[in-house]
């Protein structure tokens, strides 16, 4: 069948991503699978492209929306607050990928549910499995005063060529691109900083300008999990036009090179750890010389949408509510176009209920520019709001519970979905993630002597929740104690933005989870009592001595029989579930598969 990409406009004058097949195909396919013509392992591979997970839960499925560059428009998020009420769990899920999950779907539900995104121009293809996932874009590209220039059409443009491509759906593993390079970085004259962990992905794009041209800082082969490390410099500037060829070039190596035997090593990091890097670049660049013999690959932008004409007010303002300043503080932000700021609305743990998603559809078309942006911090940004309106913009938020304060500060604690629904996972992240923003959000005090340190959780060593390069990671893990399972975290230090790349957070610790939080306060009064003027949080943790921190936390990390309370054995649960005693169950995930 062939692949007929979505040309219709989708709301703001954007082009949708959905292909009017992929549906079709799919239960075709479910439909040679139910009679036995293909394989459970065929099957799941073919699912797994098309967006839809098994969970750890039997008779129950995960929908990952793939949203390229992490842009939404008001209509799309009225269609995903239908899909979360009618199929999931009242709710949708932001990753740190940018896109939106929706948990415990009936199998029976899913072709409804695929049917009601792809009318609305969102794409399940290439969302999992072994293919190129979602470009992801820095969300405040196109209003950072900082930036060289708006990357956002170069990242649709390298969306829209390598989404059901020849080579895309048919990996030996997963590969993640990014863009960014428009927020503000020292030192960096010729663009802005890696804002959008570019370094950790497979293929990472940071804008940049060399005498008046525009182009990319290209780095390629960077990941997580078991092998993390930043990308290589291929390319300190690579011309725009270029990119389409370089990521087909890459895509279309790691195709030819990468292990599909070992899927735990199949990532192209561990092709390039295998042949190095300047081999690889000999392959990389002998593809490249193969597409400009078949004739390049033509390089068209497609249409950005005009940003809203600026109105002033025509009569006087109320006042703002009392608790405006607050929220304020951390969500609003002045944009590069005169009068216009951008505002965040906090998700804890990346959540948001189907009635809220319908009141940002209607505060986006309200408000600002028709559309808002996920972000890789598991917020969501809604830009081009008058200056003059986000005083009611913030009352608007209040009442549909969307105006937490604490955005971007150490209380927006990212977390993967953990145990809650990944077969992989080994603890409850979302648990751990819940416990450390309840204690920020009634201890200001904390939150005041560390506000720019980032934390986040990941359940299991793969590392979702980017556990890696926060100021604070936590990766689940066990250890037992009097032959019982205890679920325990290991402590990593030290990541997160560096210039133009992102620094590696070290293991320092394992620490039981319960005691989590009294680690956390350690740590930050750490922080605070040996800081050097001016320093941040994560860059301190980056140089604190590791058995600085273990001495510090010795007594929180030891646990035998007679210490453990009953209380440790138990898995921290979502809010208000009862405890239960923590076991570890191995199942086989399909994220590799």
């Amino acid at each position: 069948m062939d692949a007929v990409e979505d040309t219709r406009t989708v709301g703001n004058g954007r082009l949708g991503f959905a292909d009017a097949g992929d549906v079709d195909l799919f239960v075709e396919t479910l439909g040679k699978f139910e009679r036995g013509e293909i394989s459970p392992d065929e099957w799941r591979a073919f699912r797994l492209v098309n967006g839809v997970y098994g969970q750890r839960q039997d008779g129950v499925m995960m929908i990952r929306v793939k949203i390229p560059q992490g842009i939404l428009t008001a209509e799309q998020l009225r269609v995903l607050a239908d899909v979360a009420e009618r199929f999931g769990t009242g709710k949708g899920h932001v990753t740190t990928r940018q896109n939106v999950q929706f948990h415990f779907v009936k199998p029976g539900d899913v072709e409804e549910a695929l049917r009601a995104l792809a009318d609305a121009g969102l794409t399940t293809r290439e969302a999992c499995g072994n293919s190129v996932r979602n470009v992801t874009t820095c969300p405040y590209a196109g209003i950072s005063a900082e930036e060289p220039f708006d990357p956002t059409p170069h990242a649709e443009a390298l969306t829209r060529h390598l989404l059901r491509g020849a080579w895309s759906s048919t990996l030996p593993r997963k590969f993640k691109i990014a863009f960014g390079g428009c927020c503000p970085s020292a030192g960096l004259e010729a663009g802005g900083g890696d804002c959008i962990a570019a370094a950790i992905n497979d293929l990472g794009f940071l804008a940049r300008v060399r005498d008046g041209r525009r182009g990319f800082r290209v780095t390629i082969g960077g990941g997580l999990a078991t092998l993390p490390r930043e990308g290589a410099v291929a390319h300190e500037f690579l011309p725009a036009e270029e990119i389409l060829e370089v990521g087909e070039a890459v895509v279309r190596v790691f195709h030819r090179i990468g292990n599909r035997r070992n899927k735990a090593q199949a990532r192209l990091k561990w092709a390039i750890e295998k042949i190095g890097f300047p081999a690889f670049l000999d392959l990389y660049r002998a593809e490249r010389e193969a597409i400009r013999a078949e004739g390049g690959r033509p390089y068209e932008l497609p249409p950005v949408p005009e940003p809203p004409a600026y109105a002033p007010p025509s009569g006087p303002l109320p006042p703002p509510r009392p608790d405006f300043g607050l929220f304020a503080r951390d969500s609003v932000r002045l944009q590069r176009q005169r009068g216009f700021s951008s505002v965040l609305v906090r998700l804890p743990l990346g959540d948001v209920a189907a009635a809220p998603l319908r009141t940002l559809a209607d505060l986006v078309s309200g408000y600002g520019e028709g559309e808002l942006r996920t972000t890789h911090d598991q917020d969501l940004l809604l830009r081009f709001v008058p200056s003059w309106r986000v005083p009611a913009l913030h009352a608007a938020l209040a009442e549909a519970g969307l105006a937490r304060p604490g955005a971007r500060t150490v209380a927006d604690v990212t977390s993967c979905p953990g145990a809650w629904s990944c077969k992989l996972a080994v603890t409850a992240s979302r648990g751990l993630g819940g416990l450390l923003t309840r204690l920020f959000d009634s201890r200001p005090d904390l939150v005041e002597k560390a506000r720019a340190l980032t934390i986040k959780v990941s359940g299991c060593p793969n590392g979702c929740g980017q556990h890696l390069i926060a100021g604070i990671g936590f990766q689940g893990g066990v250890r037992k104690v009097g032959g019982r399972p205890v679920p325990q975290y290991h402590l990593f230090l030290g990541g997160g933005p560096r210039g133009d790349g992102t620094a590696i957070a070290r293991l320092v610790a394992k620490i039981p989870a319960r005691r989590i939080p009294e680690a956390v306060e350690g740590l930050i009064g750490l922080y605070d009592a040996e800081k050097s003027p001016g320093e941040e949080p994560n860059p301190f943790f980056a140089r604190v001595p590791p058995d600085r921190v273990r001495d510090l936390l010795r007594d929180l990390g030891e646990m035998d029989e007679a210490t453990a309370r009953p209380e440790d054995f138990a898995d921290l649960g979502e809010e208000g579930e009862e405890a239960k005693p923590f076991e570890v169950v191995a199942m086989k995930g399909e994220c590799a598969a």
